[in-house]
């Protein structure tokens, strides 16, 4: 996508306490990728590979993908396997699906196979332990899939237990409050895409925006941006860590570009640390 303005690729750091971390897990390194859109036109080869040369250089102990790694068409995955499988991490790679994993019938099993040749685990409603039992790693369906029920998987476990939960969608945070959550990982959003420095993403001033263009323009407001609300409700929780009731979320900005391209949002590969709280 030439014609779009993307920006460099960021990497985002942070370090995020967790109450009753297990004092072998303080310092433990987790990256976060997600959005990929890998079609041939979201997201260039280059952008692709300095994403996977910060995650490697970060030394991760853990990599987690948290959705949309192709749009709708399936098949560009096992393109995009080819160079995923560069990635390195002491205990492995986890991912969940989202949206666009799951677009036709046959996707959501072509993506988990093509993953799952190069050793990527993907959770769908399901509990993994790669960091030991004392800090499971929970993986969601996709919000707007008809399986996401997230109750039977998150009352397996015991409330005493801190753990990670991988969501696509932030939106799920919001029903994800009548559980422990001590850090909950999204994308799905792209950061909003057009952000005002000090402001945040126009997305989330969407409404007030429309009310305040000559009614001329007003049209081409949704061609720009495309409509809203219908990628999620809560537009601020668009990127960034954010304190969602007791529970911690991250929303990661992606690495693909929808039109019409980032400003001041630019692509992003995320670099977490854990700490006690």
């Amino acid at each position: 996508m030439h014609w779009l303005f993307t920006g460099r690729l960021s990497v985002d750091k942070l370090t995020v306490k967790i109450a009753e971390l297990p004092t072998s897990l303080q310092g433990t390194k987790l990256v976060q990728l997600s959005d990929f859109h890998y079609d041939g036109l979201r997201l260039s080869e280059e952008m692709l590979e300095n994403a996977i040369a910060a995650t490697n250089e970060a030394e991760p102990d853990l990599i987690l993908l948290t959705g949309d790694y192709v749009t709708d068409d399936p098949t560009p995955i096992h393109q995009l396997v080819l160079r995923l499988k560069h990635l390195q991490s002491r205990y492995g790679i986890y991912a969940v699906l989202g949206n666009h994993d799951i677009h036709y019938n046959h996707s959501k099993q072509e993506v988990t196979s093509a993953f799952t040749s190069i050793g990527i685990n993907v959770l769908w409603n399901e509990i993994a332990y790669p960091l030991g039992q004392e800090l499971p790693i929970v993986g969601l369906a996709d919000y707007w899939s008809r399986e996401f029920n997230p109750a039977p998987v998150m009352n397996q476990l015991d409330p005493t237990i801190p753990r990670i939960v991988l969501s696509h969608n932030p939106d799920t945070a919001k029903i994800l409050e009548q559980w422990r959550v001590d850090l909950q990982l999204s994308g799905h959003t792209h950061g909003g895409h057009i952000v005002i420095p000090g402001i945040g993403p126009v997305v989330f001033h969407y409404k007030k925006l429309l009310k305040q263009l000559p009614k001329k323009l007003r049209r081409w407001v949704p061609f720009l941006l495309g409509d809203c609300s219908k990628v999620v409700r809560y537009w601020e929780w668009a990127q960034g860590f954010h304190q969602v009731a007791d529970n911690q979320l991250y929303v990661n900005r992606g690495l693909g570009t929808y039109r019409p391209g980032r400003l001041f949002c630019p692509p992003e590969v995320t670099v977490i640390t854990l700490d006690s709280q």
